[in-house]
């Protein structure tokens, strides 16, 4: 019975505590853009509170007495109750900054809102497996299998929430459904601390100074099992930004990384072992140089063949690092140690991926960086054999080996380009082939020769000229990283988010004013502009600056205002070094920084003659901005006559049945055009594909659209779908939108 009362004790206390994570992350998502970094961001949050929840216990079984232990932590887990943050809710009215790195905000308001029954919930897993310690199960002498109770708990909860809770219930039914569950954890808790309340004697750890002598942790050890804990917590992260770069950030690409990381806890500390680690760890050498190479050649995997490779990847490393942090794992009485260490270095995974990383590196090497740190840390595939001098020999071997490899393949990049010389592609994928075999066949039994190998082959990549073509700047903001690019053929210049373009310019000055890729005068964007040309004293209002392309689309002496979230987009193109749309078109355009829904609520009713959404995370509208109430907000500053426009072109989701219940919900007329279809001579100019949607409040206000539509195109009825929910604030699920081809 105690066995039962525990195990769903620590069942329940994680599954709460990662039920509780993504549900705080989409409430703070729709008030940072839908930025991918905000998870990341929460993630350092819940992982600096883990580590304050497990130094807790340990602090607190070390230095008080047994019952006392036992009435603090039925105190904290009352003290949520006590003070009413339940339910669980943001503060009212903070917003973030506008200008300053949202971070620290992002950290405050996770803390004012969630710390204290987050903190209460961390403490848990340690301090029941450490009271369980002190029962009379049979199983009490090793508590190390709790641990994957918990871990399955957490999986639970990751899960239900992408899957039940997001799909079925709104954020508020949400909050209030984790708070009968934490109640009924708190009655858990106690009733588990009524059980421990009378002890064996001794308590078992409060007697052992000649067994902590034996088994004394030598620091190598605990710096090992850090190093151990921060690869895989890195990886996780880096798997996540990498999925989310050009997709939206939704619930389900946030859980699947986090719930492998999870799973392979599950299987290394369960009592029974179903999946040896040692299966991975003889793969892992390839599974990395896999990881590594899309990133070296600078491509981008299709969503399903990234998600299916860095899944795999995660998981392997994870079984790898965590397996042997099982196998090392101490005896009971050190329990509490053992668990703060492996936080520690979760911990310094998230901080590392989502504080330093961003200030520290101008493009995404987290990722690799992890990949790497997992080589080296690989144990030998087999015990060296070989006589002192043969070793010294091999180990001055594992730094000329990587360091000849590296100076072959940058000598490989460079002479040709200094030549003027312009290898094919084929020539490129060979040189990669190579170094990657030679990683393979002569290191991998060396793991530090391999990590060695794989860190040159990847510096050298550097030196790539891939896709993106010359690069001028790269830039990384909370939001992402930017690349500005002149592209291969040299005649236009591209800014890029991550793999999306979200602008061209032509680099002939006399085409220099020419709007390009989705942007095009005779595309939806360019027939949307023209059908308001009747009144140039007109106001735009334009969510997402991009490159600042719809500026010359309006007409000499038009009031624009753009809302721009990040402010190294409105540094890019407001540079004419890169882009001379704004100087040329628009040089009196106003720029308002910060979210457009938070900033919008400043203008006049009724001010603007249309409103154009061409914000993006990722390649998609951020999903705050296609909701019933933001719809509107919208309409509240749309001048009578006005059009709003939407631009959803995107490789991943179909937004056009959301547009559609949100038109019907609000009574407008809603027309699409998708414009996907190029001709060569279109696509050798610069135009680019592109589906938007514009509504309006009848159809006399189209008129003038409809007519402007040349003969490629057609602008046709939004057609609602009977299975699409209505989207509000406190509702949306995109993966009934998913387009996984």
């Amino acid at each position: 019975m105690i066995l039962v009362l525990f195990s769903i004790s620590v069942f329940l206390s994680a599954a709460l505590l990662f039920l509780v994570e993504p549900m705080v992350a989409k409430m703070l998502l729709p008030l940072l853009g839908g930025s991918p970094a905000v998870w990341n961001t929460c993630l350092v949050f819940f992982q600096a509170f883990l580590l304050a929840g497990y130094a807790y216990a340990h602090a607190a079984t070390k230095w008080f007495k047994w019952r006392v232990v036992l009435t603090i932590q039925c105190a904290l887990l009352l003290l949520p109750a006590l003070i009413g943050v339940l339910p669980l809710h943001l503060p009212h009215g903070s917003a973030p900054p506008t200008q300053a790195n949202p971070i620290p905000w992002i950290l405050s308001a996770l803390a004012v809102s969630v710390g204290i029954p987050f903190f209460a919930l961390s403490s848990c897993t340690p301090m029941l497996q450490r009271w369980f310690a002190t029962s009379r199960s049979n199983q009490a002498k090793d508590p190390y299998f709790l641990y994957a109770a918990s871990n399955a708990g957490s999986i639970v909860g990751l899960l239900a929430y992408p899957f039940l809770l997001e799909p079925m219930l709104t954020l508020g039914s949400q909050g209030r459904l984790w708070s009968i569950g934490y109640v009924t954890l708190t009655a858990a808790g106690l009733t588990c601390a009524v059980t421990c309340w009378n002890p064996p004697t001794p308590i078992p750890g409060e007697q052992h100074e000649d067994a902590e002598q034996k088994h004394e942790i030598s620091m190598r050890t605990r710096f090992r099992w850090i190093a151990l804990a921060f690869v895989p917590s890195s990886l996780m992260l880096g798997v996540t930004t990498a999925i989310t770069t050009d997709v939206p950030a939704i619930p389900l690409f946030w859980m699947i990384p986090l719930a492998l990381y999870l799973l392979s806890f599950v299987f290394v500390f369960a009592r029974r072992q179903f999946i040896s680690p040692t299966i991975f760890d003889q793969r892992l050498p390839i599974l990395i140089l896999c990881g590594l190479v899309p990133g070296m050649l600078q491509s981008k995997l299709p969503l399903l063949a990234m998600l299916i490779l860095y899944s795999i990847l995660l998981f392997s490393v994870a079984m790898v690092c965590h397996g042997e942090l099982a196998a090392t794992r101490p005896p009971a009485y050190k329990l509490t140690e053992f668990y703060l260490l492996i936080s520690v270095g979760g911990v310094l995974g998230g901080v590392f991926n989502s504080i330093i990383a961003p200030i520290a590196f101008h493009s995404v090497v987290e990722f690799p960086i992890a990949l790497i740190c997992a080589a080296l840390l690989r144990r030998p595939l087999h015990q060296s054999s070989l006589d002192t001098s043969e070793e010294t020999r091999a180990r001055r071997l594992d730094w000329l080996l990587p360091l000849a490899l590296g100076i072959g393949m940058t000598a490989a990049f460079l002479i040709p380009r200094a030549g003027g010389m312009h290898l094919p592609v084929a020539a490129y994928f060979l040189i990669f082939g190579v170094a990657m075999a030679c990683c393979l066949f002569f290191a991998q039994r060396r793991p530090i020769r391999f990590g060695l190998g794989a860190a040159a082959a990847f510096l050298a990549s550097q030196f790539y000229v891939g896709p993106y073509g010359h690069i001028l700047d790269m830039e990384r903001s909370f939001f992402g990283v930017y690349r500005v690019a002149d592209d291969p053929t040299g005649r236009f210049r591209d800014l890029l988010h991550g793999a999306t373009l979200h602008g061209m310019q032509s680099l002939d000055p006399a085409k220099s004013r020419i709007p390009l890729a989705y942007y095009t005068a005779g595309g939806p964007a360019g027939q949307i502009a023209r059908a308001l040309y009747d009144n140039s004293s007109d106001d735009w209002a334009i969510v997402g600056l991009g490159a600042g392309a719809m500026a010359c689309l309006a007409q000499p002496g038009q009031n624009l205002t753009y809302y721009e979230i990040d402010p190294l987009v409105a540094h890019i193109a407001a540079n004419p070094r890169y882009f001379t749309f704004l100087r040329d078109c628009a040089p009196h355009a106003t720029i308002v920084m910060g979210d457009a829904r938070l900033k919008l609520t400043q203008a006049r009713n009724g001010q603007y003659r249309m409103i154009a959404l061409d914000a993006f995370s990722g390649d998609s509208i951020p999903m705050h901005l296609v909701t019933r109430e933001a719809l509107r907000l919208y309409l509240s500053k749309l001048a009578p006559g006005g059009l709003i426009a939407f631009h959803i072109t995107n490789q991943h989701l179909d937004l056009a049945p959301v547009l559609a219940n949100l038109a019907q919900d609000a009574s407008l007329i809603a027309w699409i055009e998708d414009d996907s279809t190029l001709t060569e001579q279109q696509a050798s100019e610069g135009k680019l594909g592109s589906r938007w949607v514009v509504m309006a409040r009848s159809t006399d206000d189209l008129a003038h659209l409809v007519a402007s539509a040349d003969s490629l195109a057609s602008w046709v009825p939004l057609e609602t779908r009977s299975d699409a929910r209505l989207w509000t604030d406190d509702y949306s699920n995109l993966l009934t939108v998913i387009r996984w081809k």
